[in-house]
Parts: structure tokens; C-alpha cells; sequence
């Protein structure tokens, strides 16, 4: 059980940092972190197309990934 624990811990931690990475990637409505790293340059060309979409499954995923996680930590501590 201290073995799943941990790497339940460990995949928490890394989908954490992995999610704040990704909401923070994603297009701003008005300024921001993202047009910190070129967001407002690609606003006048328009990249609301593949990447975003990308963007929003890889947001999704992790985020799925990550509920699981917390969900799976939970049971673990109820069982021992």
C-alpha cells in the first residue's frame, strides 16, 4: 500500500505542475501571462486552429489524469 501511495503522490504532484503549465499556456481574452510568451503576436493571425484545440485535449487529459489520481489517493487512505 505505501508503494501505490507514493506513486499515486508522485503522479499528483507531476500533473499539478503539468496543469498549472498548460492553463497558463492557453489564449488570454486580455493580456496576461499569455501574451507574455507571444500570445499577442499570433492574435492578429489568427491561431485559434489546431493548437488550441491540442491545447485543450492535452487540458483536458491531465486534467482527467488528475482527478483520477486524487480520487484513487483517496481510497487509498479510507482502505488503510
Amino acid at each position: 500500500m505505501d508503494t501505490l501511495n507514493v506513486i499515486l503522490q508522485v503522479i499528483l504532484v507531476i500533473t499539478s505542475l503539468l496543469m498549472i503549465l498548460l492553463v497558463l499556456m492557453h489564449k488570454g481574452k486580455g493580456g496576461g501571462l499569455s501574451d507574455m510568451f507571444g500570445g499577442g503576436v499570433s492574435t492578429g493571425v489568427g491561431s485559434s486552429g489546431v493548437a488550441e484545440r491540442n491545447l485543450n485535449r492535452l487540458t483536458i487529459s491531465f486534467a482527467l489524469v488528475w482527478v483520477l489520481t486524487v480520487v484513487l489517493l483517496g481510497l487509498v487512505q479510507k482502505v488503510s
